[in-house]
């Protein structure tokens, strides 16, 4: 209590004082451009993925425009230690998904190297794939994808470089007749995804679809 008052927490983009549990304050929300894409139906980011791999269905939370609020808040989350912001996220995300009756039977997200993990000191997408795990009944596994190779951030590379992921990433275990929903922070080029998917795919019977924070237009 006393710590809320002498360090209140405040709006990331106009540092009014909000309430402890928020990200941003009403104004500022009003400005995520938010997707509003459906699961289930023909959008941007299935497209994208259709060009690399067999896909199902696909969801993009928000857009990652430059200089925008959108990008802000996922840098907040990966490379400033709000943490939380994985929860605001994914409550943001059951908001405006629907599964109907059709829900994956398990949740896998994108995998951080050892060394990149005890660097940054968690993996962002962990809080937010519990988060939607615990709200849609559908477990979770953070350990069937594994990350050969420590690189560093796709933010810092070129667009040359965010190509290269062969070998990148292995199944840790047997995994058949599943649907899978891959997840990640932001789909840029789908490098990443699709080599998980093929990964994910090759292993047995499996579907996967995919869903992301944010999509780079």
């Amino acid at each position: 209590m006393i710590l809320d008052l002498l360090f209140p927490n405040r709006c990331i983009h106009c540092n009014t004082i909000i309430g402890s549990e928020l990200l941003v304050c009403d104004l500022c929300f009003n400005q995520i451009h938010f997707t509003h894409y459906d699961y289930f139906e023909n959008n941007p980011i299935k497209e994208k993925c259709r060009l690399l791999f067999p896909v199902e269905n696909t969801f993009a939370l928000i857009q990652f425009e430059e200089e925008s609020l959108s990008r802000q808040i996922i840098h907040e989350l990966k490379y400033r230690s709000r943490k939380k912001t994985g929860k605001i996220l994914a409550d943001w995300t059951v908001e405006r998904l629907d599964f109907k009756d059709e829900k994956p039977d398990l949740l896998v997200s994108v995998p951080l190297h050892p060394k990149k993990l005890k660097e940054r000191g968690y993996n962002q997408l962990h809080l937010f794939t519990e988060t939607l795990s615990e709200f849609y009944k559908i477990p979770f596994d953070h350990q069937l994808i594994k990350r050969n190779h420590y690189s560093k951030a796709q933010a810092l590379k070129d667009k040359k470089h965010r190509l290269e992921a062969v070998n990148t990433f292995s199944i840790t275990q047997p995994v058949t007749g599943k649907h899978i929903l891959l997840i990640d922070d932001v789909f840029t080029t789908g490098n990443t995804v699709s080599s998980i998917a093929w990964e994910i795919l090759n292993a047995g019977n499996n579907k996967v679809s995919v869903l992301v924070m944010a999509l780079d237009v």
